[in-house]
């Protein structure tokens, strides 16, 4: 068997990158990001593998305050109303928590999908028609995982309302705004998830999440899952 694997540095650099991805939102320092490193991240982004090889991502690159503190004007507004949907203890934590860097962050990047690119006929879109989302996640993975072996943190801001997004950013009718990101360098990088340090949920056991074959099925693979216990 020939053996394509990295070397074990590397692959221990892979894993630590993944293991240690946070999502970004108090911790960031105003440096800015040097040229280079932010090319090496939009690099790595747009080697994201894509159905098709269709490509549908673009980039805007916004360092404008004007344009950040509208945007944080858009999340002040979806925030507002996503607290509703708590009561009681529940939703006076959730006013307490930062969700979002928009305006502490030295460079905000919108990740967007051109719904259009590669034509009416893409190849591997026939039957599912949102993989061109799915390849665009890939890139926002991309760029998240190089950003954190480089020292770089990273925050989605989910939290707004994307035609409003996508009015505010100029963006044409068949783009849609997939991600907005915050990224800077940053004071810490957290040892768990900041939703799991405050008690808002807690990491699933993978166990849990593993089928056989079928939904219903158990996996019989004792040495698999005897690996995992121990990793």
């Amino acid at each position: 068997m020939t053996d394509h694997r990295f070397s074990d540095a590397q692959r221990e650099g892979l894993y630590r990158a993944i293991h240690e991805r946070r999502d970004v939102r108090s911790q960031f320092l105003p440096d800015p990001i040097a040229p280079d490193v932010l090319a090496r991240l939009l690099h790595a982004a747009h080697h994201a593998p894509s159905v098709g090889f269709m490509q549908p991502w673009d980039f805007v690159v916004i360092d404008s305050i004007e344009i950040k503190r509208a945007v944080k004007a858009l999340y002040d507004d979806a925030n507002a109303d996503a607290a509703h949907n708590y009561s009681g203890d529940r939703a006076a934590q959730y006013r307490r928590l930062k969700l979002e860097g928009i305006v502490d962050s030295p460079i905000n990047l919108c990740i967007t999908c051109d719904r259009q690119r590669g034509g009416p006929h893409v190849l591997g879109r026939n039957t599912m028609l949102d993989a061109d989302l799915f390849s665009t996640c890939l890139a926002v993975q991309n760029l998240w995982l190089a950003a954190r072996a480089e020292g770089i943190g990273v925050g989605w801001v989910s939290i707004v309302d994307p035609s409003r997004l996508a009015e505010t950013l100029g963006l044409p009718e068949q783009v849609y705004p997939l991600a907005y990101l915050c990224l800077g360098h940053v004071s810490e990088f957290l040892p768990k998830p900041e939703l799991e340090m405050v008690g808002w949920r807690s990491r699933l056991p993978l166990e849990q999440l593993l089928h056989g074959n079928t939904w219903d099925g158990a996996v019989q693979d004792d040495s698999l899952l005897s690996a995992i216990r121990e990793s």
